[in-house]
């Protein structure tokens, strides 16, 4: 059953932080506020960080609740949602990816900024998919905002676990390696639309024999096509997918998040009616 972000917000500190790609920040948090903190049940599991308003100076001890009921809206923080990369009890460490487009947005700037000893406030975690271990087979697809879930799923399989796993990135620079002996299909986007390599891999993909377990995230629109081939095409039961649309072109997260569920609803009724 998918878990939704605890309300009351984490405080971290930045331990270090590592460029992966061209367009790939690492942030490893920590600190003694973290204590509360716990994650290992699904391999999608997500936070939501807090960014404050520029300028604007919050009462200590932070309180959420009493920010929304004390400053206007515009000042209040705005929320990011990022899937947990990894989490490390031992060590108290929490790893988060950023996609990062230059100045472009506000959480992939604020990534490439982050400096040790910076204060990092964030709600979590949420979650809802870990790959089944009775399924005879894994299909894992998405874009650069899946890569950090689909890392963290191959992560978990076993060695032996009969995997096919397409991530698409903008070019060969974006590829990233995993501590799994599975093989990544890594799909070069160059100038054609996000997710249509995408589309054309799940489609041209020989089927194997068995239960197959599906995990297809990324932006909305090819999420919805490979959902409706998988869902209607192939009549895969809808307990065996887990597919969403973690972002959508031409809208920003507060514009997304604020339509999502709708959308979502939407398309798999839609969907559903010609399902077998």
């Amino acid at each position: 059953m998918a878990e939704r972000p605890a309300r009351k917000p984490h405080t971290a500190h930045v331990v270090r932080t590592e460029r992966l790609t061209p367009h790939m920040q690492r942030v490893v948090l920590g600190g003694d506020g973290l204590a509360a903190f716990t994650a290992g049940t699904f391999t999608d599991h997500y936070v939501k960080v807090l960014f404050g308003a520029e300028g604007v100076t919050y009462p200590e001890p932070f309180d959420l609740e009493r920010i929304r009921e004390e400053f206007p809206r515009e000042q209040w923080p705005v929320t990011r949602t990022y899937t947990v990369r990894a989490w490390n009890p031992e060590l108290r460490e929490l790893t988060l990816d950023f996609v990062v487009h230059g100045d472009e947005g506000l959480a992939g700037p604020w990534a490439v900024r982050a400096r040790p000893g910076d204060t990092v406030r964030f709600m979590g975690p949420g979650g809802g998919y870990a790959p089944d271990a009775t399924a005879d087979w894994h299909l894992l697809a998405g874009d650069e905002s899946a890569l950090p879930a689909i890392a963290a799923a191959l992560e978990a399989l076993p060695a032996d676990a009969a995997v096919r796993a397409f991530v698409e990135v903008a070019g060969p620079e974006e590829e990233q390696k995993f501590d799994s002996a599975a093989e990544v299909v890594w799909l070069h986007r160059g100038d054609r639309p996000v997710g249509d390599l995408l589309v054309e891999a799940v489609r041209t993909l020989e089927f194997p024999q068995g239960r197959v377990h599906a995990f297809v995230h990324g932006e909305a629109g090819f999420v919805k096509e490979v959902r409706a081939f998988l869902r209607v095409d192939l009549g895969i039961p809808r307990e065996d997918l887990s597919i969403s649309g973690y972002w959508r072109l031409g809208h920003n997260e507060d514009g997304w998040q604020a339509s999502k569920r709708e959308w979502n609803a939407r398309v798999e009724a839609e969907q559903e009616t010609s399902a077998p």
